[in-house]
């Protein structure tokens, strides 16, 4: 159900110069999940992927290319990119495997871009040089794709903090109550070994 509807995404978001999908998705343990996207020859294709949450943060990623070449193999990475140009057309597939993993769930983070942004409406459309009002549009739009990069960034940053805190608290909360509870036995213990002792004592004298 997961792979159908990641996959409905990537179709969703694709358009005629550029395809380019961000999305996260629940990799259980001793699974493997397949993305899939048609690209043709000569197109620039960056993939780009974070552990968000989960046991030590690291899946394996392969990428195939329709031939069945190994394009990229990533094993137990807790994030990295990968940029290429197609040799052929058609399916190429990126996996992400959690196979080595016997009971830890991960969060995993992708972003598969197809292709070359298209440039703004109306700039370089003429032959004559861009004007200054063009010139700063580009500039403008550049640094705001740049600047959702970065929150982006941030935002995975600021989540796999937040689990790490939150695992944490956790362990800091049993441990706590395990010595709650080993202070109450001990305690328990003194009060039974003297009441012990006194009863033998008082035994013994009379």
């Amino acid at each position: 159900m997961q792979q159908t509807l990641c996959i409905a995404l990537l179709t969703l978001f694709c358009i005629n110069f550029v395809s380019s999908v961000e999305l996260t998705f629940e990799l259980p343990d001793n699974a493997k999940q397949c993305f899939h996207e048609d690209i043709q020859q000569g197109v620039k294709s960056t993939i780009e992927f974070q552990v968000v949450t989960g046991g030590h943060y690291d899946v394996d990623a392969v990428l195939e290319a329709p031939s069945g070449q190994v394009l990229y193999k990533g094993i137990k990475k807790q994030s990295d990119s990968y940029t290429w140009v197609a040799e052929q057309t058609g399916v190429y597939k990126l996996c992400f495997s959690n196979e080595f993993s016997t009971f830890s769930h991960k969060l995993v983070y992708v972003d598969f871009v197809v292709g070359e942004e298209k440039p703004l409406p109306g700039v370089g459309e003429h032959l004559t040089a861009m004007t200054k009002l063009e010139t700063s549009s580009s500039n403008v739009h550049e640094h705001l794709n740049t600047i959702i990069d970065y929150q982006t960034h941030h935002r995975l940053m600021e989540a796999q903090g937040r689990k790490r805190a939150e695992d944490l608290n956790t362990r800091v909360m049993y441990w706590s109550m395990g010595e709650t509870v080993l202070i109450i036995l001990i305690a328990v213990g003194q009060v039974m070994v003297l009441r012990n002792f006194f009863s033998e004592k008082k035994g013994t004298s009379s």
